[in-house]
């Protein structure tokens, strides 16, 4: 069993999908009422359209049809929950390497950084929604030269948190999202503070093995990696946190009556019971 060295202290986290919202205020109203309710990270995402996916095998598969809707853009509205949020951590879930130069996306996380009061998750993932890059005029590639984007962004990050001046309030929290035991699993081991998946719990504990080598193998201490998975149930939830898991996300989309916090509610009650 993987013991970390905050095992004790389960977080509850959500992400708002804004694609599909009414309008921004409804998505706003959403983030300050997360607040209250007690969660402890409240994520956006980071896209231009909203994808319409089904998760399959720990990873999102599109389907058919992906129709435009409403949809706001994430790093503009992160500037904003900084001011707005007093209390819970804030990040996309993830930002997409591709879509800036990594020297700039370290400034501009630094500065949210700032406004937030030392608050901000760096969430990153290699990109994988054809749509946006392709819509935007970005270069979609390959899955290999995406990840080879993403490593070499990784690197320029975090370099670039060493040179800005005034410095970060804190080191910002790196998230990498993803399970690729070629690619992403090395970079988690390397770069992440926090690892998010969506794996189910065999799957998960496979993978968490291999990240405690592939930890040792770059001489860091893996416990110091906190894992993070999406929701699945309270059933379930023991058996992560057996595994180690201490972050659990919910993901809320919007409907025609705004955000239907009932789930997140179920997750808070779960924890204040246990």
């Amino acid at each position: 069993m993987t013991t970390q060295s905050n095992s004790n202290v389960i977080r509850i986290g959500v992400q708002l999908w804004p694609g599909g919202v009414g309008d921004y205020r409804t998505w706003r109203d959403a983030v300050l009422h997360a607040e209250e309710l007690g969660v402890d990270v409240i994520f956006g995402y980071d896209h231009f359209h909203r994808p319409a996916v089904e998760i399959v095998d720990g990873g999102p598969r599109l389907l058919p049809q992906q129709p435009d809707v409403n949809n706001f853009e994430g790093w503009t509205a992160l500037a904003s929950w900084g001011e707005i949020t007093t209390r819970a951590e804030i990040g996309l879930l993830v930002t997409g390497i591709g879509y800036r130069n990594p020297d700039l996306l370290a400034d501009m996380a630094r500065t949210v950084d700032h406004i937030s009061g030392g608050r901000l998750i760096l969430g990153l993932g290699s990109g994988w929604y054809e749509k946006d890059y392709d819509v935007y005029g970005y270069e979609y590639g390959t899955v290999a030269s995406r990840m080879d984007l993403f490593e070499e962004g990784l690197a320029r990050i975090d370099h670039r948190f060493g040179q800005l001046v005034p410095a970060p309030l804190r080191h910002i929290p790196i998230l990498i999202g993803g399970s690729g035991e070629r690619r992403t699993m090395p970079l988690v081991a390397r770069y992440a503070d926090i690892w998010h998946s969506f794996l189910d719990i065999e799957s998960f504990r496979t993978k968490n093995r291999l990240l405690e080598r592939l930890a040792d193998g770059v001489e860091r201490d893996h416990s110091t990696i906190e894992r993070a998975v999406q929701w699945t149930g309270a059933d379930e939830a023991k058996e992560y946190v057996a595994e180690g898991v201490t972050l659990f996300t919910a993901e809320i989309h919007p409907d025609t009556d705004g955000y239907d916090f009932t789930e997140v509610e179920g997750m808070l009650a779960w924890r204040r019971a246990h």
